[in-house]
């Protein structure tokens, strides 16, 4: 018996050792010259495609150092693909796969398509790459190169010449307008596409910035320059002040003007300042949004570091820059609530957060209110300290403000044509599409649209995640690129860096009024469902990998236990899959 599929061509990048915006530019398109230089690989003590239906199998390649890659049966098919989520490493072997091949990684929730390797759900941008695989002389062997088997992905085919009339603009350059402007090319999109972003880089991974406070932007830009050219995707670093919707253009400050056929708005967020005495006025009070802003809180650190570091809100931005700020600084988080995130948490959950950064020599002042920011005695414009309305006085060699960003709306503020919601948001269809206004679209943190997961009902939502605004991006790229096809329903995923890694599924619009907690909180292993009467609204996970992206797979069929079901000790890993999804 002999399987077969093809596989893909070699690239340079190999996970964790280089940046992306390294990869090499040369696309992974099948070819014949790929096909001369694929070799046979043999794969270590397997003497049959044994799997059975629903099974992974992570394998060694005899003759390649570390080389491993994945097995997957899908009903009859056995598929050979890497063997780690191109997002950040993570084994996929500790991934969830469904009954129509979806392969979802356990870590951050990307998902790819097992048949071809492509990606379904973000945040990873690169595919999987796939080989041939097959029984000969009762061993099984794979076909392919072994700079492709080392590196554990694929470049996208997005290589492009771009031609016609159709012009696409994305304002932004964050998750969203990377996911848009990359799924456009793999979509099969052939006409202009111009990204405008006001940031002094090309597209980062920003979730690097506040989890690791990483400056160096070789170390956090998705792609170099040279990809972008390779993909005829032009990205200008520029601030929009306006939009023309009647005559189809932009206009940026530096005095540019860009037509458009088809317009996405992606502008994300603007951190908010604490509008209270000193906060605004001296230095060393800092916002977190772009690489220029950790390079100025690590300038402000020093090299010596020994700071009083006071963070204002313990949300996810404040504990994250918390805990990766703990390391030979003296740091203290001010929170409103009775435990870090109680709101979207709980207090039983925030608690667990807070005494795992505790243990890193974080304190924390809970239920308090600040009152100004008071200037150093030793050079009046630089901050000395931080005051909270009960009297005690913070020393701080700097503050950190986390206390929530706006929408990035006011180039539209005083725009007619468009109606702003009272946050400043957009509010836009299932398909992203700006109501009122056609061929123009708004994605991320800009954007209010229906949420259908459990619990949504339709209910007009914002939710401020990476992997949410490149869903939106990809989503929308796929109605531009092929507008008779239907929007792909997603469950938004998040995750957050506090001492151990939390992973986050499902939306809560219309609140939760139960917690059903599994595990042992003692020990930051947990798995926590947030009900809405007997709906579960959402998971949060702490080392109880996969139970995060297992549950997704579920809400998205329908097929989430009930919270009197998780109550009673039943296990959301023993439900079965269904292929149907109902969302």
């Amino acid at each position: 018996m002999s399987l077969s599929f093809h596989f893909l061509a070699p690239q340079t990048f190999r996970f964790f050792t280089r940046p992306l915006s390294r990869i090499n530019t040369q696309q992974s398109a099948f070819t014949t010259s790929a096909a001369i230089m694929a070799q046979e690989y043999k794969i270590k003590g397997l003497s049959a495609l044994d799997l059975k239906s629903g099974e992974k199998r992570e394998v060694e390649v005899e003759g390649i150092e570390n080389g491993k890659v994945l097995l997957a049966k899908v009903e009859n098919t056995t598929h050979a693909m890497s063997s780690n989520c191109t997002h950040y490493g993570a084994p996929l072997k500790l991934g969830v796969l469904t009954p129509e091949g979806r392969l979802t990684c356990a870590w951050h929730g990307a998902c790819f398509n097992v048949g071809t390797g492509d990606v379904e759900d973000a945040p990873a941008l690169d595919p999987l790459a796939k080989f041939e695989v097959y029984e000969k002389s009762g061993a099984v062997y794979i076909k392919g190169e072994e700079a492709t088997i080392k590196a554990s992905r694929r470049n996208p085919n997005v290589q492009c010449k771009a031609q016609g009339q159709e012009k696409v603009v994305v304002i932004g350059g964050g998750s969203g307008a990377m996911g848009a402007v990359q799924a456009l090319r793999e979509q099969g999109f052939k006409g202009d596409i111009t990204m405008v972003s006001k940031e002094p880089n090309l597209p980062i991974d920003r979730t690097k910035l506040s989890k690791a406070l990483i400056a160096d932007k070789s170390k956090v830009e998705w792609r170099s320059q040279d990809w972008y050219e390779s993909a005829s995707i032009s990205t200008v670093s520029d601030e929009v002040s306006s939009v023309d919707f009647k005559s189809r253009s932009i206009s940026t400050q530096s005095g540019k003007s860009l037509p458009y056929t088809k317009l996405i708005l992606a502008s994300g967020g603007t951190p908010k300042m604490l509008p209270l005495p000193g906060f605004k006025d001296l230095s060393n009070v800092f916002l977190l949004r772009t690489l220029p802003d950790v390079q100025a809180i690590l300038g402000a650190v020093g090299e010596e570091k020994g700071k009083n570091v006071v963070i204002v809100g313990s949300s996810f931005i404040g504990m994250e820059v918390a805990n990766a700020l703990s390391s030979n600084n003296s740091v203290t988080v001010i929170g409103m609530e009775t435990a870090p995130l109680e709101r979207v948490m709980g207090s039983e959950v925030g608690k667990i957060f807070q005494k795992l950064i505790s243990k890193n020599g974080v304190k924390f002042h809970m239920e308090a209110s600040v009152d100004s920011a008071q200037p150093s005695k030793d050079d009046k414009s630089k901050v000395g300290s931080v005051s909270l309305k009960d009297g005690t006085n913070l020393p701080a060699d700097l503050v950190v403000l986390g206390i929530g960003v706006s929408p990035a709306t006011e180039y539209l503020r005083n725009n007619s044509a468009i109606q702003l919601e009272k946050d400043g948001s957009i509010k836009t269809s299932e398909s992203f599409q700006v109501e009122g206004l056609s061929d123009v679209y708004a994605i991320g943190d800009i954007a209010t649209y229906p949420y259908h997961g459990p619990g949504g009902n339709g209910s007009l939502t914002r939710i401020e995640h990476w992997n949410v605004a490149q869903n939106a991006g990809r989503s929308v790229a796929a109605s531009i690129a092929k507008p008779s096809v239907a929007p792909k329903p997603f469950i938004p995923v998040f995750w957050s860096a506090m001492g151990s890694q939390l992973r986050y599924c499902g939306n809560t619009p219309n609140g939760w009024d139960d917690m059903v907690l599994q595990g042992q909180p003692d020990e930051a292993k947990f798995a926590a469902f947030y009900g809405k009467g007997e709906t579960v609204v959402a998971v949060a996970s702490m080392q109880m990998d996969p139970v995060m992206s297992y549950s997704a797979e579920l809400m998205r069929r329908g097929k989430m236990l009930s919270m009197s079901e998780l109550r009673k000790g039943q296990n959301v890993l023993e439900v079965g899959l269904p292929q149907e999804i109902k969302i």
